[in-house]
This record gives C-alpha cells, structure tokens and sequence, in this order.
C-alpha cells in the first residue's frame, strides 16, 4: 500500500488523540521509509514528513506539537485543539 498524505494526517490524528503511541508512530513511520512506497505526485514531502516522524524517538529531535501542525498544514489538513469535560 503506497502511502499517502491521507495516511500520514490519520496517522498524526491518532498520535494526537492518544490512540496511537509515540513509539507505535516511529515504528510505523520506520516500517514505512524502509519500503519506501509513496504516493508519485508526493513522494518528497511524504518521505520528508515520515522521515522525520521515523526520528521521534531520539532526544534530539523529539515531536513537539507545533510539529505535528506543521507537519498536518503542509498535508494540507488543520489542528485544532478540542477541550472536554471528562
């Protein structure tokens, strides 16, 4: 399955709704640069984006929210905060 801007922005949703972990994202994310399967048209900012997304777990670049809405903005998606009483 190649992946697609559609992939990657469900996949950060998931991240930030907590339904995927950080380390299910860099797995993800690695598993994905290995087979190297983008979407033609997009396949630099794609491999850009899930490249990066494969180094969050290293200290020195960690995933910081303004990268996630960076990163959803040049998919051309929106991040929006929701608060809820819980």
């Amino acid at each position: 399955m190649k992946v697609t801007r559609q992939i990657v922005a469900k996949k950060l949703d998931a991240h930030l709704h907590g339904r995927l972990s950080q380390s299910e994202l860099v797995d993800w994310s690695e598993r994905a640069m290995m087979s190297g399967s983008f979407e033609d048209k997009d396949t630099e900012l794609l491999a850009d984006i899930v490249g990066r997304l494969g180094l969050a777990d290293v200290a020195e670049f960690g995933l910081r929210w303004e990268d996630c809405e960076q990163f959803l903005r040049k998919l051309g998606y929106k991040a929006q905060v929701d608060v809820v009483a819980v």
